[in-house]
């Protein structure tokens, strides 16, 4: 509430001198992505996510591969504190590559490290689960560009999550699913140019077969650029795998939860 307190009362005391929005076109991009979560007892998990992400050629938005853009890395410990609600913590690792490889000015890639935390809420109406994500992630991030500084900023999300199954009356082994999903980011710091960050709508339909997940499906997203009132949209596919296994001896089928 405060933050929004404080972009309204920005927007009124500037108004007259905000800059008319203009829409970039859209890009594209493809992402990939490998979940992974180990059971080490009945409260805690490890979980581990690894994605290799690229991004449309600069002379073609609608290729989707022609430039490397990220290699991202999150790690992190889960405790469940209910079989409805579990926290998560831990490090991420990622490497942001040049926004132009032929271009002496940016270096190759640059490493972006950072500590999240989140609270993950989930629960059920009628046969369609619901989940309830907030991750909050502590950056330090730098541009490509030769000499560039580190700038601390705090990541602010929200995500909601359907998972609808098609063929069974509930999530569990051998379900075909949809899985949309709306997530909100937000930023903060003395850095920030804007409080809103992007917002991601995912529609994913995916498979579960035993310890394996199977998801896939396109997502669209939308937020502010560093130029004042100019905003971009991207169109991504993402097609991900998740694995969970059970060190306790207890293999189930995937029947709980899912994140991506």
């Amino acid at each position: 509430m405060l933050f929004f307190g404080i972009g309204k009362s920005n927007a009124q005391n500037d108004g007259a001198s905000l800059p008319a929005k203009t829409n970039l076109p859209a890009t594209t991009e493809l992402w990939n992505g490998f979940y992974l979560k180990l059971r080490f007892s009945d409260r805690w998990w490890w979980y581990q996510e690894n994605h290799y992400r690229r991004r449309n050629s600069l002379d073609n938005r609608s290729d989707f591969v022609g430039r490397m853009s990220q290699f991202y890395n999150r790690f992190g410990m889960t405790y469940m504190f209910t079989d409805r609600f579990e926290v998560t913590f831990g490090p991420t690792l990622v490497w942001n590559y040049s926004p132009d490889p032929e271009n002496p000015e940016f270096v190759n890639s640059v490493m972006e490290p950072r500590f999240w935390h989140q609270w993950l809420f989930t629960d059920n109406v009628g046969r369609v689960k619901v989940l309830h994500q907030f991750r909050f992630e502590h950056r330090f991030k730098r541009d490509n560009d030769i000499g560039a500084e580190y700038k601390f900023t705090n990541r602010w999300r929200y995500k909601i999550t359907a998972y609808i199954p098609l063929n069974k009356p509930k999530m569990e082994n051998h379900t075909l699913f949809l899985a949309p999903s709306n997530e909100f980011f937000f930023e903060s710091g003395r850095h920030v140019q804007n409080i809103f960050e992007e917002n991601r709508v995912y529609t994913a339909i995916g498979y579960t077969h035993n310890q394996l997940m199977l998801f896939g499906g396109h997502m669209w997203t939308y937020g502010p650029t560093s130029t004042p009132g100019t905003y971009r949209n991207r169109h991504i596919i993402r097609l991900n795998v998740m694995y969970n296994f059970d060190l306790r001896g207890k293999r189930k089928p995937i029947t709980r939860d899912f994140q991506y």
